[in-house]
This record gives structure tokens, C-alpha cells and sequence, in this order.
């Protein structure tokens, strides 16, 4: 419990954790890469206009020998300068001899731009930044004549504008952001909540079933691998409903049968005991039938030992069987109680093919089949066994002309404990076992059993097994 629980709480937080990172991400992507792509593209429309306008001054100037207050005055007085926050012009030693900015006007001083200086030097130089909610773009030309710097041309603009608009793709990215990551985290919550549930009905289901509920199901809807897990798990817990009921009902059954002779076998001891005075005759009687009933607990216990193994998976390496001596040794064992019944018991095996099988389980097959055909037949009866090749298997017949089997009762005949006719089976001394064995020995190795009515009357097996080839038996 504590480690589904551990488990549960584990992937809420790797599904809780792996939103979160998705959010952080998408939220540093949207106010970041935006903001950058805007800024470039803003920093490329100041480089242009701002060299175009030191251009423009440049032009204006460019004619002249020799760079005075006056003659740049009169130069630049036609030149428009729309959207420049200032413009100075400079001899070649830095003497401002023209700006436009009325306060704190530099005319006739010194200045040293770190652009002028550039420009100054025989070099164009531009630089933009964005600070304290502004773009501050500055550039800056070197004035030639006859390939002579004569002077600079220095360009300033402080533009809110555009960084008023900035700022608000900033707030308004933020805003979405958060939207987003709201969103997104309302989502994962509804996400993680209904997985969470799916999780808990599976492991209450699977709860359940370890605590003993095989009625217990998994009721998942949908079309993902929860419900193919679901569906899964209860196939998975059909099968262990139906073994267990199985288990119980063999388990009820065995306790039954073996009940039948004990309690005989009890009654008779206790008849024995309580008459001191009882006959020798019926003493014998009574001392045979105790041992009639040993021997038919004896049978039943052997039968359900040979169930267990079967159950248990638990099979020998088959290998390639010769039939026919194996029929043999049941017939020598089989015939007295035969003869004892007033049965014939016939065969017909001549070329019997090789099965796949171990010795043991070919042996059972045959016995208990015969067997059963013997105890179960009229005096002057037969009983015949049959072993063929068809095609690729080895088909055993067992047919006797007998009582039959109702129709009704064939498809149950291999039934464990089940009988057609009960007080005549245990009269015959049978267990309700035997078929069950045979069948469960044939499909062990792939084969099948049916039953059915002779044309003649009478009861007829027949046993599919797989043989080997007539030219692999040969080698």
C-alpha cells in the first residue's frame, strides 16, 4: 500500500514538475526571444536612418575647402534633420563649429564622442542601445575633401517612441505569459487529477484481487493504455476467477469422493466392533469390502496425484513411442478383468505409428480408455482398440457396443468427478477420474479427444495425437 501510494505520489510530481518545466520555458521564450527579434530589427531601422542622416549632412558640407561656424551654418541651413535629436559638425580636431541643441549648446568647445573620435580618425562608427525605457542611437562620419578629413559629422537620436512601444510588447507578452502558464498549470491539475484516478481505480482493483475479490474488475473508459491495461488485467482476472473456482470445485469434489469410502469403510470397522458375536461369513464379507474400499480410496488417490502433476505443468520430455508394444502390455494387464466381465477385447495395430509422447502417458491413455470400456459394457460384449496413421497424426479408436452415452452427457464426459451414471459407476469401481486424465494427458501434447455413439450402439473415443514422419521414425 505505502509503495503504490510512494509510487502515485511520485508521478504526480515528475507530471507536476515536467509542466512546470514546460511553463518556465515557454514563459522564457515568449519574453525573451520576441523582445530580442524586436530589438534588432529596431536597432537596423536606427543604424540606417541614422547613417543616412549623417549622410545628408555630410553631403552638405562635403563641397567645402575648409570647415568654418559660418559657411557650416550656411551649408546645413537648407538640410532637414527630422527626427534628430541632435547634430554637430566639428573641425578635424574635434571644435564643434555647429549644433543644433539649443540647451547646452557646444559650440565652439571641444568634444570627444567616442564616435566623433572614430570618425575623426577616417572611420564611419554607429552604435545603438536600449536603456532607462529609451533607445539611445548615436553615428558618426568623417567630412573628406580631396580625400582630406577636414572635419566630423556627428548624429544623435533619443527615441521614447518606439521604446514606449517596446515596453508595451513586453507588458503585453507578460500578461500573456501568465495567461499561458494558468492555463497550462489548470490544465496539468485536471490532467494529473484524472490520471491519478484512473491510477487509483486500477490499484483498488488490483487491491482487490490480491486481497482475495476475484469479482473484482478494473472499469476504465477511454481508448488509452490505461483501458488496454485495464482490459488486461481483468482477462488476466477472468482466468484466475475461473481456476480458482475450478480449484475449489476440484477441492469439493475430492472431498466428497474420498468422504464415500472412508465413511463406508468407518461404518463397516464400527459394525465389526460393536458385534462381538458376528458370524464368520459376514465377518469375511465385511473384512472384503473394507477392502474394496481401500482399494477404491487407493485409486482415487492415485488418479488425483496424477491430476496434480498435470496441473502442475510439471510434464517429462516426450520422445518417440512405438504403439503397438505399448497396447500389448495394456491388454496383457486388461484382459482378466475382461474375461472376469465377459468382454472380448480386441485390437488392431498392425503398423502402428510412432507417437510423441513419453511411454507413461501413451500407457494411461490406452488403460484408462480401455478400462473404462471393459467396467462399463454388457456380458458378451467387445471391446475394440484401434491405432492408425492418418495423414500426420496417430488416431487411437476405443469402441464398444455397450450402453452408450447419452448425447446430452458426451460433451461432459471428460469432466473431472463427473458421471453419466453414478450408482452404476461406483459400483464398477470407477472414480470420475480417468477421462479427465486422458484428456488432459492429450492436449498436454497437443492432441484431442472426442466421444461419441457407435452406428451399433455403444460408446466410441477417439484420440488424435501428433506422430512422427514415416521417414523420421525410419532414421
Amino acid at each position: 500500500m505505502a509503495t503504490i501510494s510512494r509510487v502515485r505520489i511520485s508521478l504526480q510530481l515528475k507530471i507536476s514538475a515536467s509542466y512546470i518545466a514546460i511553463i518556465l520555458i515557454v514563459v522564457l521564450l515568449m519574453n525573451t526571444y520576441p523582445l530580442l527579434v524586436s530589438q534588432d530589427l529596431v536597432f537596423r531601422s536606427k543604424r540606417t536612418n541614422l547613417l543616412s542622416s549623417a549622410s545628408a549632412l555630410n553631403a552638405a558640407v562635403a563641397g567645402l575647402e575648409e570647415l568654418t561656424e559660418e559657411n557650416v551654418s550656411q551649408a546645413l541651413a537648407a538640410v532637414e534633420s527630422e527626427g534628430i535629436s541632435r547634430a554637430i559638425v566639428t573641425d578635424p580636431y574635434g571644435k564643434v563649429l555647429y549644433d543644433t541643441r539649443e540647451a547646452g549648446n557646444a559650440a565652439g568647445h571641444y568634444v570627444f564622442y567616442n564616435e566623433l573620435v572614430e570618425a575623426l580618425r577616417g572611420n564611419s562608427a554607429m552604435y545603438s542601445v536600449y536603456k532607462e525605457g529609451a533607445f539611445h542611437s548615436a553615428a558618426a562620419q568623417p567630412v573628406l575633401h580631396r580625400n582630406q578629413i577636414i572635419g566630423g559629422v556627428y548624429v544623435y537620436e533619443f527615441d521614447t517612441r518606439q521604446a514606449s512601444l517596446l515596453e508595451t510588447l513586453r507588458n503585453n507578452l507578460l500578461s500573456i505569459s501568465i495567461g499561458v502558464a494558468v492555463l497550462v498549470l489548470a490544465m496539468s491539475t485536471v490532467f494529473s487529477h484524472q490520471l491519478t484516478q484512473r491510477l487509483d481505480s486500477l490499484q483498488a482493483a488490483i487491491r482487490g484481487v490480491r486481497e482475495g475479490a476475484y469479482n473484482q474488475r478494473a472499469i476504465l473508459t477511454g481508448h488509452d493504455e490505461f483501458t488496454q491495461i485495464a482490459g488486461e488485467f481483468n482477462d488476466l482476472v477472468d482466468r484466475l476467477q475461473k481456476t480458482e473456482s475450478a480449484r475449489r470445485q476440484f477441492v469439493s469434489d475430492a472431498s466428497h469422493e474420498l468422504k464415500t469410502p472412508l465413511a463406508a469403510i468407518r461404518l463397516l470397522t464400527d459394525s465389526i466392533l460393536q458385534n462381538e458375536t458376528m458370524e464368520g461369513d459376514t465377518l469375511r464379507e465385511f473384512v472384503s469390502d473394507i477392502g474394496q474400499e481401500a482399494e477404491r480410496l487407493s485409486r482415487i488417490t492415485e488418479d488425483l496425484l496424477r491430476l496434480t502433476r498435470l496441473d502442475s505443468g510439471v510434464a517429462e520430455i516426450p520422445s518417440r513411442i512405438e504403439a503397438g508394444p505399448v497396447l500389448e502390455r495394456v491388454v496383457r494387464m486388461l484382459r482378466p478383468v475382461a474375461e472376469e466381465k465377459g468382454v472380448d477385447l480386441l485390437t488392431n495395430c498392425s503398423n502402428a505409428p510412432a507417437v510423441i509422447a513419453t511411454e507413461g502417458e501413451l500407457y494411461q491413455i490406452l488403460y484408462n480408455l480401455a478400462e473404462n470400456a471393459i467396467k462399463y459394457n454388457r456380458r458378451g460384449g467387445y471391446v475394440l482398440v484401434r491405432i492408425e496413421r492418418e495423414e500426420e497424426v496417430t488416431v487411437i479408436t476405443v469402441e464398444d457396443n455397450g450402453i452408450g452415452i447419452p448425447d446430452e452427457d458426451q460433451a461432459r464426459v471428460f469432466e473431472r468427478f463427473y458421471r453419466v451414471d453414478k450408482a452404476r459407476s461406483r459400483a464398477a469401481g470407477g472414480t470420475g477420474l480417468g477421462l479427465s486424465i486422458v484428456s488432459d494427458t492429450v492436449s498436454r501434447r497437443g492432441g484431442a479427444i472426442r466421444a461419441e455413439n457407435g452406428p451399433e450402439g455403444g460408446a466410441r473415443f477417439i484420440v488424435n495425437l501428433p506422430c512422427l514422419e514415416r521417414e523420421e521414425a525410419e532414421a
